[in-house]
């Protein structure tokens, strides 16, 4: 998912660096809900990991 964001920003700022605001606009909105949904679920995935240890 983290891939995925990175496309979508490097998709940003070509577009934003030929003149076209509003596909920019778009990629890089699209980028960041990518990247906050794999911040989420990598935290997520941390806490359960760690719940799942025995403690010895």
């Amino acid at each position: 998912m983290l891939y995925w964001a990175l496309i979508f920003l490097v998709v940003a700022l070509v577009a934003a660096l030929f003149g076209f605001g509003g596909i920019a606009a778009g990629a890089a909105g699209i980028a960041k809900i990518l990247f906050f949904v794999f911040l989420v679920l990598f935290i997520v995935s941390l806490v359960a990991g760690g719940l799942r240890r025995p403690t010895i």
